[in-house]
């Protein structure tokens, strides 16, 4: 038997999954590390603490599964996207990364934006001039700590430092480049055009490949550190958002796909990029490099409710740290006492501003239509549903170009019966639940290694290893309300984005 480890190093933490070779989980460990959140929208975190991290559940795995590092077949990534990390000629980290939540390059990304059409740069990029991306952080690093960017030999995402650390490879593949908002989508290269703008070295950014390409075998020194044996081969992966989306099993036909995690988004797979005249979405490489991967993301999803648990689940957060009870768990029945529609109570979910379709950050979270008869289970509900109205805003976006039929959840909130069924009620859609839902991502990555050494076909294998095991269908009796309060959502925005931008000032 031939085993795959695969490593999610995700936003506060890695995840590190083990898979036999008919995509079996057989074990997984989770290794957190910190993040630095300072003024003016920093917020960083120590590469050499994800290094730790996949040293630590490397090791793990191997420990708890009782496997032996010679039947490890391959190792492979997903990994958080859009980031900054300069690293010198011998991969030595020049400062903490630059990770996606980081706003601070709003400057040059005004500077981006002088530099090019809008339209002609989404047409390169197939994603908006803005200051989440790669390219406008490498940029505020030139200009504000030069001494760092003199001596940068790469700047690297947090998967592709890891590969660098197990085989001495400076690469990545086409799914995290296209976070970077410097690679040119159709043709798969560095964007001359947009770097030469903008006075940025195309050879700062490593050579892209495909996501099953083998890049390298785990060297002695690596070995040595993690467990695994010297020479086993290291196939690249991919971007978690495209990671996922293969470990959802979406392909092809009229599927789209939503995870739901702290932030979230609603994305399907396409032969070619979609274009849209307004750029309210984005597409991201797929890690089929035949295929693409439009997307519509939001900010604020599972964070709402961790806000809403943190900030007014007294009660709750109580019980789960005294009472051995579990907050989420207390929260979610609290809200199933409230009716559909939380007693028209609307909740905007905009803690971190909004991206597509709204593209707006300056906008901010709200309950309306707030009164003295509301409970505490109607805030709770509310803050689900508000959840799901925006989501629905995004599904309507791309459905003036296709129609989705069915959308696959999968994430930490894809565990949640109360949020399957709002969804499905508010999308008015069949929300279909898979096998995995917090390891989908790292199955993606897995079906990347397994396709690079050949143990799997192709892609679509993904649709056998994460088989859907539940279907939920919408509740007919629930969507009239839903429908009626969906245009107040959306109304609720319009007549408060401006004073949302006033509250910045």
């Amino acid at each position: 038997m031939q085993y795959i480890i695969a490593h999610d190093l995700g936003t506060s933490g890695n995840k590190a999954t083990l898979y036999d070779e008919a995509g079996k989980l057989v074990a997984a460990s989770t290794i957190e590390y910190p993040t630095t959140i300072g003024p003016a929208g920093y917020v960083e975190q120590d590469a050499n603490e994800w290094w730790n991290a996949v040293v630590l559940s490397t090791k793990k795995l191997l420990q708890i599964s009782e496997i032996k590092n010679a039947d490890i077949a391959c190792i492979s990534f997903s990994g958080q996207m859009m980031g900054c990390l300069p690293v010198d000629a011998e991969g030595n980290p020049l400062r903490p990364a630059i990770i996606w939540a980081d706003m601070r390059s709003e400057k040059q990304a005004a500077q981006l934006r002088l530099a090019f059409d809008e339209k002609e740069f989404y047409k390169i990029v197939w994603h908006r001039p803005i200051s989440s991306y790669t390219l406008t952080k490498l940029m505020w690093i030139r200009d504000n700590e030069p001494e760092v960017y003199n001596k940068t030999e790469k700047t690297l995402q947090a998967k592709d430092f890891i590969v660098y650390k197990l085989t001495g490879a400076f690469a990545t593949d086409y799914s995290d480049a296209s976070g970077t908002n410097a690679f040119d989508l159709i043709h798969k290269k560095w964007s001359d055009t947009i770097l030469d703008s903008v006075r940025i070295r195309k050879d700062i950014f490593p050579e892209p490949y495909s996501s099953t390409t083998i890049i390298g075998h785990v060297t002695k020194e690596a070995a040595g550190l993690t467990g695994l044996a010297e020479g086993t081969p290291v196939v690249l992966g991919g971007g978690d958002g495209s990671c996922a989306i293969v470990g959802a099993g979406i392909f092809g036909g009229q599927k789209a796909y939503s995870i739901l995690g702290s932030s979230s988004w609603v994305a399907f797979e396409s032969d070619t990029p979609l274009y849209d005249e307004e750029m309210r979405y984005i597409t991201w490489a797929h890690l089929d490099e035949r295929k693409y991967q439009p997307c519509g993301t939001m900010q604020a999803a599972g964070l709402s409710i961790s806000w809403l648990r943190e900030v007014l689940a007294g009660y709750e957060t109580y019980a789960e740290k005294h009472l051995g009870e579990n907050a989420l768990d207390l929260i979610e029945s609290s809200a199933h006492v409230s009716p559909p529609g939380s007693h028209n109570l609307i909740y905007l979910p905009y803690l971190l501003g909004e991206r597509s379709p709204r593209w707006d950050p300056y906008a901010k979270g709200a309950f309306i239509g707030l009164t003295s008869k509301h409970t505490k289970e109607d805030i709770f509900r509310s803050v689900y549903e508000g959840i799901a109205y925006n989501l629905k805003t995004i599904i309507n976006a791309f459905e003036e170009n296709i129609y989705l039929k069915e959308i696959t959840l999968i994430g930490g909130g894809a565990k949640s019966s109360l949020w399957r069924q709002i969804l499905a009620d508010v999308w008015e859609k069949p929300v279909l639940v898979p096998r995995y839902l917090e390891e989908a991502t790292s199955m993606g990555a897995a079906i990347a290694g397994g396709i690079g050494i050949g143990i799997f076909k192709d892609f679509s294998v993904a649709e056998k290893l994460n088989p859907t095991v539940n279907k939920i269908m919408p509740d007919k009796s629930n969507i009239p309300t839903y429908k009626k309060l969906y245009p107040l959502f959306e109304q609720s925005y319009a007549s408060l984005k401006d004073i949302f931008r006033k509250l910045e000032d």
